[in-house]
């Protein structure tokens, strides 16, 4: 295993004890152990020991002391700005701080805040702006997403979801479904669920609401997305928040729901 460049240094440091009163032999047997351990040229170690015993070996590299070029006053404002338009990040938040800043200063929200703390807000970047929000936006945004349904993927592979038509999303009927609970971040207790059906082509969206992600709730939900809402429906991707039973019945539903009715296309399974 080759030696790390701190393994060669301290080997090479070892022997610095023995070189200045060493003899020209003594010195030619330290080099011969010191290649043969670090497998450098002898003229690399004669020059690391020499360049060893004249510099002084640097202390522990001192911490950097942050600079803070923005004040608390800048980061109390910013964290005005981006409450004032519902928390974006900052890649949205800094092109519309000028904006921002300007409709405060009108309606006198910037009365009492010096001018040179507005052009701090005003001079910090995306990256600043989302590590100066850092502490304030902890325990609002949610560190993973929420979802209410775990992917089967036994079960996913063995329904074709697909028709064999050619998915082409340039021409209307093409639908991605997603169902999307509405619990408010609290998945305790009953609430609703919208069963949303939106066509790839022309955008065009449709919502059901269904009371529970039960099977055959969600299987009636789609039914009436087809029958009542989506009838000349070609094709039908489902979204990954569909969970294992929910599959299953789109799978019963999904040879009436994914037929095809461009021409000479077959029924989908």
């Amino acid at each position: 295993m080759e030696l790390t460049l701190a393994a060669r240094k301290a080997i090479t440091k070892a022997q610095l004890a023995k070189w200045p009163k060493a003899t020209k032999t003594e010195k030619g047997a330290i080099l011969d152990a010191v290649c043969e351990v670090t497998g450098w040229h002898r003229d690399h170690a004669r020059k690391a020991i020499r360049t060893m015993l004249t510099r002084p070996e640097p202390g522990p590299r001192q911490p950097r002391v942050p600079v803070q070029r923005y004040d608390q006053t800048a980061v109390e404002l910013l964290t005005q700005c981006w409450a004032v338009l519902d928390g974006p990040c900052g890649k949205r938040l800094r092109p519309a701080l000028d904006q921002t800043l300007a409709n405060l200063a009108r309606h006198g929200h910037l009365d009492t805040v010096p001018a040179e703390v507005v052009d701090q807000v005003r001079a910090m970047s995306a990256a600043t702006i989302d590590r100066r929000l850092a502490p304030a936006r902890t325990g609002l945004v949610a560190q993973k997403g929420l979802s209410h349904t775990r992917p089967g993927s036994l079960l996913k592979t063995s329904i074709p979801l697909k028709t064999w038509a050619e998915w082409n999303d340039t021409i209307p009927g093409f639908l991605q479904i997603d169902l999307v609970g509405h619990e408010g971040g609290d998945n305790n207790g009953p609430f609703h669920y919208s069963l949303d059906a939106t066509d790839i082509a022309t955008g065009w969206t449709e919502t059901i609401t269904v009371h529970s992600k039960g099977e055959r709730i969600v299987a009636a939900g789609l039914e009436q997305l087809h029958t009542e809402v989506c009838p000349s429906v070609r094709t039908v991707a489902l979204n990954g928040t569909f969970g294992s039973r929910e599959v299953g019945h789109c799978g019963e539903v999904s040879e009436v729901y994914c037929r095809v009715s461009v021409r000479g296309g077959a029924d989908g399974g």
